[in-house]
């Protein structure tokens, strides 16, 4: 088979093959790059070794048996046979699973969680999420610091693993969608920098060099990511990626590597006749992200809205530092202004920021299922000090709360997504853990994330040590826990929620403009119209009585008994609880 690597700036490049050394030969028409031939099948171990150097894994490489550092092997995505004839399912009208294969289960693979995804689907569930699968160091992580960006998590089960997941999901109708990472490698077994400027000193991130998306070099670099995203749409039939952090992704090229991106997965998606898409993880608040090429956007499909959830948790829990300060001032009005406008920050003040943020959302023009709504996700209950869940501030005290949550994500004119355990109330938090097998490096992350939280004054025995095992085995979901109450009764109502979202059209319907609230600051409570449906919330513990007007309505779900209103149009709510109603 041939081998290929760009290497721009060795002077001489040599395979080494299952015992086999062979000097590779420039390529004559693409500059930088190298190749050769060599016997190789399924399985057979491979690396690179530059102007004599060390022998390095492949920046292409398909699979790392032995983890970031070691050889790559050769992978033969014909081998598998797939079972599934899969048509696609497109994102509107969808409901997202965000799922971490690592905690998911107990065994923390890609076969254990296929067996539950019969869950998902008797839940409701139209697509899976996962989090990031590229190779990191050790076993266990969130996958944010992974390297060799087309191979698979080898303790997840590697490449023919999430085949099999795959398959699974889509003969029980669930798509899939994963979750990439394009603003950074990973600090630990990247070797990219030896074969060519993947990184820049140009511009900066959080985490050191920015990517190379501008700067001299950056059009390998750029069709190094894009191939790579097809790769998992291709190989695997995957039906779209989230891309994480992209306002770290740093271009200033007249063409943004974006829109190049969303350029080529449309295209991909026209040449296999089946709906692919892009989910953006943006702090930008900008509306071209998700707006039409044609329109002057990016071309993205959608984006999470962290705006929402702000609003969603502050009102839910009181909470007033750091981000949530601008959306604790006045949280119904808040959740009433995202309700209708998507973003709250729509260029207004950010104290968080000390600048003003964001830009308004054309309502007319962008349709709802393009945001993403949730109460909670991976980062904002992750990267809390103690990885603590809605659930541990609202219970035992206020389970009602948890299902005006659910009321509202499930019904908003979001796309809805939900954070695996979330639907049960799961009682286990989701922490910060790593696996690193640097020592250096895993007591740097010990040390900064206990300095990190210090600051904001906790005590350091009381931030979970990210490298303790033990933190790893506290972020597994419960799965007995579905049978206990107050379980059963959250998983029940989550269950009826989304069976009405599925079942009533107004409840999917794009038209964000057709959205509208009313709300009582005081009273804590709010109320939404779409189309013929009604929906309300009482999140202050007295009832409520709130105006519906005088068409009649129907009870269709109340998480406390209620009676539906009456001549003076008038629905009156118990303390903590939501009700959806379908007016005639």
């Amino acid at each position: 088979m041939q081998f290929e690597v760009w290497a721009p700036q060795a002077g001489r490049v040599t395979l080494h093959c299952e015992g086999v050394t062979r000097a590779l030969e420039r390529d004559p028409d693409r500059a930088g790059w190298w190749w050769g031939e060599a016997e190789a099948r399924d399985g057979t171990r491979y690396g690179f070794s530059l102007d004599d150097g060390p022998v390095r894994p492949d920046p292409r490489s398909r699979r790392q048996p032995d983890g970031p550092d070691g050889l790559s092997a050769v992978v033969d995505h014909g081998r598998y046979a797939w079972r599934s004839e899969w048509v696609g399912r497109p994102l509107p009208g969808a409901v997202l699973y965000e799922l971490h294969v690592g905690t998911y289960t107990r065994e923390g693979t890609l076969d254990a969680a296929a067996e539950r995804l019969g869950h998902l689907v008797e839940l409701g569930v139209t697509h899976v999420e996962l989090m990031p699968l590229t190779p990191f160091p050790g076993r266990h992580g969130w996958g944010y610091e992974g390297v060799s960006l087309w191979a698979v998590h080898e303790p997840y089960g590697g490449p023919e693993a999430l085949k099999r997941f795959v398959d699974r999901a889509h003969e029980l109708g669930l798509g899939v969608i994963l979750d990439v990472v394009h603003n950074h490698f990973g600090p630990s077994g990247n070797h990219l920098p030896a074969f060519g400027p993947y990184l820049t000193d140009t511009h900066h991130t959080p985490w050191g060099s920015a990517v190379n998306l501008d700067a001299p070099g950056s059009d390998e670099v750029r069709t190094y990511l894009v191939e790579s995203a097809l790769a998992w749409l291709r190989d695997y039939r995957l039906d779209g990626l989230r891309l994480d952090a992209v306002h770290a992704l740093v271009d200033t090229r007249a063409c943004h590597f974006l829109e190049e991106l969303s350029t080529a997965v449309d295209a991909f998606s026209a040449d296999v006749g089946r709906p692919l898409f892009l989910i953006a993880e943006s702090d930008l608040n900008d509306p071209r992200l998700i707006t039409s090429r044609d329109e002057g956007g990016l071309g993205l499909h959608a984006q999470w809205n962290d705006d929402f959830h702000h609003a969603l948790h502050t009102a839910l829990t009181g909470e007033s530092q750091g981000y949530y300060a601008d959306f604790a001032r006045a949280p119904m009005a808040a959740l009433a202004k995202t309700l209708t406008g998507g973003y709250f920050h729509d260029g207004t003040y950010s104290s968080f920021r000390g600048r003003s943020h964001g830009r308004p959302l054309d309502r007319t023009r962008v349709a709802g299922h393009r945001l993403l709504g949730y109460s909670q996700t991976h980062d904002q209950v992750g990267n809390r000090a103690q990885g603590d869940r809605l659930a541990a501030a609202l219970l035992p005290g206020s389970p009602g709360l948890l299902a005006c949550a659910a009321t509202l994500t499930l019904t908003a004119p979001f796309t809805p997504m939900l954070f695996m355990g979330e639907e049960w109330a799961a009682g286990t938090p989701w922490q910060f853990f790593t696996d690193h097998t640097d020592p250096e490096l895993a007591e740097a992350v010990r040390r900064g994330r206990r300095r990190e939280f210090a600051a904001h004054g906790w005590a350091e025995e009381d931030v979970p040590d990210p490298q303790d095992p033990a933190t790893r085995e506290r972020s597994c979901l419960d799965w007995s826990e579905l049978e206990r109450e107050p379980h059963a009764r959250v998983l029940a109502w989550y269950r009826l929620l989304l069976a009405l979202r599925h079942e009533h059209p107004d409840l999917t319907d794009p038209d964000l403009a057709d959205t509208k609230v009313a709300y009582d600051e005081r009273g804590r409570w709010l109320a939404f119209r779409r189309g013929d449906v009604r929906v309300a919330v009482n999140l202050s513990k007295e009832p409520a009585a709130i105006p519906l007007g005088p068409r009649q309505a129907t009870v269709l779900a109340a998480w406390e008994p209620v009676e539906a209103p009456g001549a003076d149009g008038v629905l009156h709510v118990p303390g903590e609880s939501g009700v959806v109603l379908l007016q005639g």
